[in-house]
């Protein structure tokens, strides 16, 4: 088995095939003459591997998200193939587990420390990629596996992240993305958040963060079929797009982020302190303060390469927030190329005037030149300096300068090392520097190390994107300062190996995060002391926290974890400790030039990223010896196709399944029963009431047609199939086969529609004509009747949301001579059918049916098979409808062969039907009239 893994800035998509890839390139196929061109390509894009599954399920405690996702895949090609696992994933994120099922076998993986070399292990790629590649905040974790033909694949991923508050708001989101029309898709959301939920909104989807600011308009609504339950403190968000619904977003299955927004209760000004066992964690986010005047000087690029849109848009991107600055603030610009160009030599106060030259100024910049970053930094921190050491106003104020370029240092100091000590030495910690890079070519390490060093944070824009509102959106989180120099202490004796506890500034809209291990639990509570200046005192806040004995419960993350972890691994404040010590001591290596100081910290964060199960730059995922599965029964209904879905056998492993996030799978809104009749062609009659499963043939001729479903007095469904011969295998006891060429549906309420499936084409006549290739995925609806197409593989249709049949797509690539392209055709629902329906299926579907006469049985369970008595004693008897049949115990294969079922065979197949074989052949496809009552059943 061939498996590559990585983690990368990339494309971001769920599922893909290199074959499929290959395959469109391969003009080497020998094939045989007269097969045009168009059949050879939907030949090959049958092989497409199909997902059959996509479901994510996070679960947010305390702002701490654990999210899983399940993707399963079956490769329905002839051949071995290359199948490619892609799931875009917040950059902030850590993975905590991978694991995959290929067949019987399952592959876990495991946390190690990162070698040298690679192996099999995953490589954590975070260069740069084209410029197509990636979005603003996410990497793409990918898995490429081969797997065996007609074998099914599960992909479950983990991951973990702190969610940062912003503009008064934490964002989840999450990408579903899985590239083509999925029949499970499910996306869960559930928020428990101990202060209370003070607010809750669920965004359109987005396809791109980086266009626009990423906010719902007024009066936008949430994606269809999200549904939303909440109490005071917590929240359940389903997301479960039908196949319809899919494809009304995006027929390629790329339908973007699931965004939510939500908001908590802050009652104490101290902020909300959690306690569980032995750790601990302090939300800070004061409100109702006077906000702290800014000093801010506007830094940007004017070189040759801002030419264009990029300048435009940041032009009135800056128009917006000279505007916005307050009558407190300060404010100067500086544009740079291979040249410094200061507007004002000093900063100068908020007024109409100043706000109109600003403007003028920022107008009449023309792009030219290089890329002087270092003398634009160091001519900025020297306009700050002056200015707070002229007026005595540090500590009342707050001095930040907003860096814009798109490229690397060409002009000046271009050694990045130099720069970050020039700029770390001059601005001494007293200005924090916030960087936004627009493009490829920008040297984003650099921008963001320039962050890291002088308290700021970094923004990425892409070259196609709106660098204006990106600049708006970023200053908007920064544009109100309410507190600066803030300390956060706790008693040494009874706290220890606390994260970071010293912030140089708190933004309105923000958070403040600290978490911490408790050592004396015998203390009954924990002494808090927050200090802090604003712009009119300095604030001492003091509390005192009751710790009351709590523990922590059942795993209620949902995720996946190896066995043997620590009962703490499921304590979500550890978990929270966990994450904010490992970006503190990564973010700590970042920043240091001391090789002594760098293998400590990388040590540091290596241990406690492998305690915790978290893939970093110095961890790596190696994926254990694979594990022989026992086959199980399904307790997820992966029997079941919805929408396009080829019907296929369940997988197996359920208990490796990740806890709660699979435990409550949505009913699917289709659910194919075994009920069908499918190949030459084979009967099936599933009832699930009385656990019997009966089956019988039926051999007819070249250009009959079958009456399948016959209810068109009552809920006006009829369903006919068309059969087509070939010549019987080689030593077989037919003289010939016969399979379903066309399947032709006619629905006449609520108005008159006409429906026609062959394995090419589908015919929708219900007023406008439609014809649609069975080689593209679409989906359509016409007057209560809703055809989906899965491209080469079946087509479902939905009549008033109660009557559902699926029609499996039968093709051949190089078929035998007693093979044809045919059709499958399978009962999905018949709620909206009524008593008196008949036909070859139609007949038996509210109907009734036991065995007498047959010997005991090894169990209760009613399909398993008798055991024989000893001397023959008597034949197992079934009793359907009035009618008596013997039948005999036989295994049939259903579902294109992927799945085997028990089944009751009824030998003579008219001692089992109302009348006779003649009773149920049609004049025409469209024929709606029977030979049979209403409902009176007719014997031979």
């Amino acid at each position: 088995m061939l498996l590559l893994l990585g983690l990368c800035l990339g494309l971001p998509l769920c599922a893909g095939s290199l074959e499929e890839a290959k395959s469109w390139g391969d003009t080497s196929e020998q094939v045989g003459l007269r097969v045009p061109r168009q059949v050879r390509l939907l030949q090959r894009l049958k092989t497409k591997p199909l997902m059959t599954e996509f479901s994510v399920k996070s679960t947010i405690i305390s702002r701490y998200a654990f999210t899983t996702v399940s993707c399963r895949m079956l490769n329905r090609a002839s051949e071995d193939q290359e199948i490619e696992f892609l799931m875009q994933i917040p950059a902030a994120a850590f993975i905590t587990n991978f694991t995959m099922l290929i067949g019987d076998k399952v592959y876990q993986g495991e946390i190690t420390e990162r070698e040298k070399k690679n192996g099999d292990k995953i490589k954590e790629k975070r260069n740069k990629t084209t410029e197509d590649n990636g979005e603003k905040g996410t990497e793409i974790f990918r898995a490429s596996v081969v797997i065996p033909s007609k074998d099914k694949a599960v992909f479950l991923l983990s991951y973990e992240e702190l969610l940062q508050r912003r503009l008064g708001k934490y964002e989840h989101v999450i990408s579903v993305r899985p590239q083509q029309l999925v029949g499970k898709l499910m996306v869960e959301v559930n928020i428990l958040e101990r202060s209370g939920i003070a607010s809750l909104e669920v965004l359109p989807l987005l396809n791109s963060r980086q266009k626009g600011s990423g906010r719902a308009e007024g009066g936008a609504r949430p994606p269809p079929s999200t549904v939303v339950n909440q109490n005071e403190t917590f929240a359940k968000v389903f997301f479960k797009p039908s196949v319809i619904q899919q494809a009304r977003i995006a027929q390629n299955g790329i339908l973007g982020d699931f965004i939510i927004q939500y908001d908590v209760n802050r009652e104490q000004s101290i902020g909300d302190i959690q306690v569980l066992n032995d750790y601990f964690v302090h939300y800070f986010a004061p409100k109702d303060l006077p906000p702290l005047p800014k000093n801010v000087v506007f830094v940007l690029d004017s070189s040759a390469s801002m030419v264009g849109t990029k300048l435009r848009q940041t032009k009135d991107a800056l128009f917006t927030i000279l505007h916005d600055l307050r009558s407190q603030d300060h404010f100067s610009i500086i544009g740079f190329s291979n040249r410094i160009k200061v507007w004002k030599d000093h900063l100068v106060s908020v007024t109409p005037d100043n706000i109109r030259d600003a403007k003028v100024y920022i107008h009449h910049m023309s792009p030219t030149g290089g890329t002087d970053i270092n003398g634009a930094l160091q001519r900025a921190i020297r306009l700050l300096n002056n200015y707070v050491a002229h007026n005595d106003i540090e500590d009342r104020t707050v001095s930040l300068i907003i860096f814009l370029t798109d490229g690397k240092p060409t002009v000046g100091e271009t050694h990045t090392v130099k720069i970050l000590n020039n700029t770390k030495e001059a601005a001494r910690g007293k200005i924090c520097i916030f960087t936004i890079g627009i493009g490829n070519d920008v040297d984003f390490k650099l921008l963001e190390k320039l962050s890291l060093e002088n308290c700021g944070l970094t923004r990425r824009v892409h070259e196609e994107e709106d660098a204006g509102s990106q600049l708006i959106g970023f200053y908007d989180e920064i544009r109100t300062p309410l507190l600066s120099d803030i300390r956060i202490d706790y008693p040494a004796s009874l706290v220890e190996q606390a994260t970071r506890t010293l912030f140089p500034n708190y933004f309105n809209g923000s958070e403040i995060i600290i978490a911490g291990k408790l050592v004396d639990r015998k203390m009954d509570r924990l002494h808090v002391e927050v200090t802090a200046s604003n712009s009119k005192k300095f604030v001492v806040l003091k509390t005192d926290v009751p710790m009351e004995p709590q523990k922590a419960g059942n795993d209620v993350t949902g995720n996946a974890r190896p066995k043997g972890d620590e009962e703490e691994d499921s304590n979500p404040l550890r978990r929270l400790w966990s994450y904010l010590t490992v970006k503190e001591l990564l973010s700590a290596w970042l920043q240091s030039d001391n090789e002594q100081e760098k293998e400590q910290l990388r040590q540091k964060a290596q241990a406690l990223a492998v305690n915790s199960h978290f893939l970093t730059p110095f961890t790596a995922i190696k994926l254990k010896k694979p594990l022989q599965l026992k086959k199980l029964e399904d307790p997820y209904g992966m029997s079941a196709a919805t929408g396009p879905e080829t019907v296929m056998q369940s997988l197996q492993g359920s208990n490796l399944q990740p806890g709660p996030a699979l435990k409550k799978p949505y009913n699917p809104r289709i659910k194919v029963s075994k009920t069908s009749a499918d190949g030459d062609p084979h009967f099936v009659v599933d009832f699930a009431l009385n656990k019997l499963t009966v089956c019988f043939n039926i051999d007819g001729q070249p250009g009959d047609i079958l009456r399948l479903v016959s209810d068109h007095s009552d809920s006006g469904v009829t369903v006919n199939g068309e059969l087509i011969g070939a010549p019987a295998p080689p030593n077989g006891h037919k003289k010939q086969r016969t399979y379903f060429r066309t399947i032709t549906i006619l629905v006449n309420k609520p108005e008159r529609s006409y429906l026609e499936v062959t394995p090419r084409r589908v015919i929708l006549d219900g007023g406008d004509r439609l014809v649609l290739p069975c080689n593209q995925s679409v989906v359509v609806g016409s007057r209560g009747l809703e055809v989906s197409v899965s491209a080469n593989a079946n087509v479902t249709v939905t009549i008033q949301g109660t009557v559902a049949f699926v029609i499996l797509i039968h093709l051949y690539k190089k078929p035998a001579p007693y093979q044809r392209d045919h059709l499958g055709f399978y009962i999905s629902s018949s709620k909206g059918l009524s008593g008196n329906c008949h036909g070859l299926l139609g007949q038996f579907l509210n109907q009734d049916a036991r065995l007498t006469g047959e010997p005991a049985r090894p169990s209760k369970n009613a399909t398993s098979p008798p055991l024989p008595k000893a001397g023959g004693g008597s034949e197992t008897v079934l009793k359907v409808k009035g009618h008596q049949v013997p039948v005999v115990w036989k295994q049939r294969k259903i579902y294109n062969g992927e799945e085997q079922i028990d089944c009751w065979f009824a030998r003579n197949a008219t001692q089992l039907l109302d009348g006779e074989y003649k009773d149920y052949l049609a004049a025409h496809p469209f024929d709606s009239e029977t030979t049979f009552g209403l409902g009176i059943p007719r014997g031979l």
